[in-house]
C-alpha cells in the first residue's frame, strides 16, 4: 500500500516527470537541486519505482512514470483551477444576501434596486434583518452581509460607501400649528408640541434626541415607534409631530394626506452608508450588489 504523499511532493513529481530533469525542475519550483534530488529519492521509495532513469545524456521516464505523468498534470491543472476566480456573471448566481436595515434603508435603497436586481440576477434573494447596535460584530461573524445605516460607526473597523445625504422634515396632520410655512420650524415651536418618536435599531436610539442634546430638554415624546408603517395613522389621529428624512415622505403610505415642513436646522442632516466587513470586501457577488444599491440610491434621490 502506497503511503499518502504530501501535496508538495506530488507537485515535485509532476514537474520532474514533465521536465525529466532535476536541474530544470529546481528552477521551475524555486528550490535547490539537492532539495529536488531528496524529494525524488522519497518518491522512488514511496512508489517503489525509479520513475526516472538515466539514458544517454539525460533521463527518461519508466513505465510507471509514463502512467503517472498525465494524471499528475490533470491534478495540477484541477488544483490550480480552485484558486482561479471565475468571471462573475450575476445571471448565474444563486445566493441569499442578509441585509441589515431600518425600513427607511429599505425604502430608499433596497426598494429602488429591487426591479433591476430581479432582472439581472434572478437567483439572488435579499433577506432584510433588523439593524442592531452591534453592526461590526454581526458583519464580522457573517450574520449579515451588508448593513444600510445612518448611525455613527467606526470607519477603522468597517468598509463603507456613502450613499446620500438627506435633510429632515417635520411631518404633521394638515392644519397642525407647525404646518404651512416653507421656512424651517423654529426650535422653540418644535419643542412646544408633543412628538411621535422614531427609534432606530435594538438600542432604541432616537436621532432627534441625539442631535439636539441639551437643546432638546423639555421635548415631549407622546409615543414612539421603530418604523414608519403606522406613522401616518398616528399623526392624522393626533396632534403629534414626527421628524423623518425627506426621502421617506416619498414612500410613506398616505403621504398625500400629511403636511411636511423643513425641520429645525439644529437637527442637521443625515448621511446614509453601506457598511461591510473585510471578509466580503473582495467577494465579486458582494461587490456587484453594493454597486447596485449605490446606483439605485443615486437614481431615487
Amino acid at each position: 500500500m502506497i503511503p499518502p504523499l504530501a501535496p508538495n511532493l506530488l507537485l515535485t513529481l509532476a514537474v520532474l516527470l514533465k521536465t525529466k530533469s532535476v536541474s530544470i525542475s529546481a528552477v521551475m519550483l524555486g528550490v535547490s537541486q539537492p532539495s529536488v534530488s531528496r524529494a525524488l529519492a522519497k518518491l522512488r521509495e514511496a512508489l517503489n519505482d525509479p520513475l526516472l532513469v538515466r539514458s544517454g545524456g539525460g533521463m527518461i521516464r519508466t513505465r510507471r512514470g509514463d502512467e503517472l505523468v498525465g494524471r499528475l498534470a490533470d491534478w495540477v491543472a484541477a488544483t490550480s483551477a480552485l484558486l482561479v476566480e471565475k468571471t462573475f456573471d450575476p445571471a448565474g448566481v444563486e445566493r441569499r444576501f442578509r441585509v441589515a436595515s431600518t425600513d427607511f434603508g429599505v425604502m430608499s435603497v433596497v426598494l429602488p434596486a429591487l426591479a433591476a436586481l430581479r432582472e439581472s440576477a434572478p437567483g439572488i434573494a435579499i433577506d432584510v434583518l433588523p439593524l442592531n447596535h452591534a453592526t461590526h460584530r454581526s458583519l464580522a461573524q457573517g450574520d449579515i452581509d451588508i448593513a444600510i445605516s445612518g448611525l455613527d460607526h467606526d470607519p477603522s473597523q468597517l468598509h463603507r460607501l456613502h450613499l446620500f445625504r438627506d435633510r429632515f422634515v417635520c411631518v404633521t396632520r394638515p392644519g397642525h400649528p407647525l404646518a404651512g410655512p416653507a421656512e424651517p420650524v423654529p426650535l422653540d415651536a418644535f419643542l412646544a408640541h408633543p412628538h411621535l418618536g422614531l427609534t432606530v435599531s435594538d438600542a432604541e436610539l432616537d436621532r432627534v434626541a441625539t442631535a439636539l442634546g441639551s437643546d432638546g430638554v423639555g421635548r415631549r415624546v407622546a409615543a414612539s415607534v421603530p418604523y414608519f408603517g403606522l406613522a401616518p395613522d398616528l399623526l392624522l389621529e393626533g396632534d403629534l409631530v414626527m421628524v423623518v428624512p425627506s426621502r421617506a415622505m416619498d414612500r410613506l403610505a398616505r403621504a398625500s394626506e400629511l403636511a411636511a415642513r423643513a425641520a429645525p436646522e439644529a437637527l442637521g442632516e443625515l448621511d446614509y452608508w453601506l457598511l461591510w466587513h473585510e471578509r466580503s470586501h473582495r467577494d465579486p457577488a458582494s461587490v456587484w450588489l453594493r454597486q447596485q444599491f449605490r446606483e439605485a440610491a443615486a437614481r431615487s434621490g
